[in-house]
Order: C-alpha cells, then structure tokens, then sequence
C-alpha cells in the first residue's frame, strides 16, 4: 500500500488556497483603506464590487479606425494583410469609478493641497512611466504610492488620506495614461484602454496603496 504523506497533503491544499488567501489579503487592505477614507465596511464592500464588475466595461472615448498590417509567416516567406483596430476607451472599474471617488472626497478636503499634491504626482507618474511597445504603458507599482502618501503627509496632514487617493488616482490617470496617449499609439498602435487592466491597474492600486502607507 502507498500512503500520501500528511506533508505534501498540507502543501498542495495550501498551495491551491493561494488564490483565496491573496484575494482575502487584498480585499482586507481595501476595505482598511476605505475605511481610514472614512467609508463605511459596507460602501467598502459595495465599491470594490462596483469596480469588479466594471472592470468588465470599457467605455469608447473615440471611434474605432480600421488599419492594415503586413502579418509574416512560415519563417517570413510568406506575407499577408491583416486587419487591425485603433481607438482609445476608459474602462469603467479601472478608471471611471475610482475618478468618481476621487471627486467625492474632492470635496471633503482642502482644495489646494489636494491641487497641489495631484500635480506634483501627475509630473512623478509621467516621469516614470515608460512606453514599451507590444506592452503598453509601464510603470513602477510602489513608487507613485510611496510619492503619493509622503506628498499629502506633508501638504496635508489632517486629511492624509483622501489625498493620497486624490493625488494617486488622477496623478497617475493623467501623467502615466493620458499624456502617454499619443506616444502609445505610434508605438504599439491598437486598442487602447485607461485603466483597462481593472482591479489590478495602476490607478486603483494606486490610490489603495497610497491611503494605506499614510496609516503607518
């Protein structure tokens, strides 16, 4: 008879929860980041099921334009056309929401820190982003979080938070995605989308990130 070691039977459940224990992190650190932004557990947990779903949704911000390409196949002795699309949309969980966020606090913080902090993140984010063709826009995870929680800890200490999220969200919007745009498209022409990766992009990950360094 062949026993299963208890051992590899440990590491291979444990293995297969990964996903659920990476999932159950992350969600703990948006809902305490909602939270230090002074939302209840439940708009918490409404938000970040908001942005799942519309993570979904790319909405189009220009007409789409057809465009030929020459394909090359069979170790480049063959070629033949192939059609491609171009335009440019938002994507709703990525981008739209988070923007809407954005704005609400807006309004619940002082606005020339607020101002302040988002340009400075804005001129950061473009910086740093770099366009690498046939991949889109890079850009470093921790940095803009890192820029983004000390900027607002020092231009607006009492409402640290909601700044980090403000400045974070739309630095990054405008500096890494939109006026990347048109560098994007000369390089590595196609459907574009802002925030198109959802959940995990750049903007939300961002601003999430940025609230929870300021609680340190």
């Amino acid at each position: 008879m062949f026993f299963f070691p208890i051992g590899c039977l440990i590491f291979v459940l444990l293995f297969l929860s990964l996903p659920l224990l990476f999932f159950l992190a992350f969600f703990k650190i948006v809902s305490f980041s909602f939270e230090k932004l002074g939302l209840s557990p439940g708009t918490a947990i409404l938000a970040l099921i908001l942005i799942l779903l519309g993570s979904l949704v790319n909405i189009p911000l220009t007409k789409r334009r057809n465009f030929y390409i020459e394909k090359v196949s069979l170790l480049g002795l063959f070629r033949k056309p192939a059609v491609r699309q171009q335009g440019v949309s938002i994507n709703l969980g990525g981008a739209v929401i988070p923007i809407i966020i954005s704005l609400y606090f807006l309004t619940r913080v002082p606005l020339k820190p607020a101002v302040a902090a988002t340009i400075l993140m804005i001129i950061i984010s473009n910086s740093l982003a770099r366009v690498i063709p046939g991949r889109g826009i890079a850009l470093p995870a921790i940095i803009p979080p890192i820029f983004s929680a000390l900027i607002s800890l020092v231009l607006s200490p009492g409402f640290a938070a909601p700044t980090a999220f403000i400045s974070g969200v739309t630095g990054v919007l405008i500096g890494a995605d939109l006026l990347k745009i048109g560098e994007v498209q000369k390089v590595s022409p196609g459907m574009l989308s802002i925030g198109g990766a959802g959940v995990f992009d750049g903007i939300f990950l961002v601003g999430i990130a940025s609230v929870f360094l300021t609680s340190f």
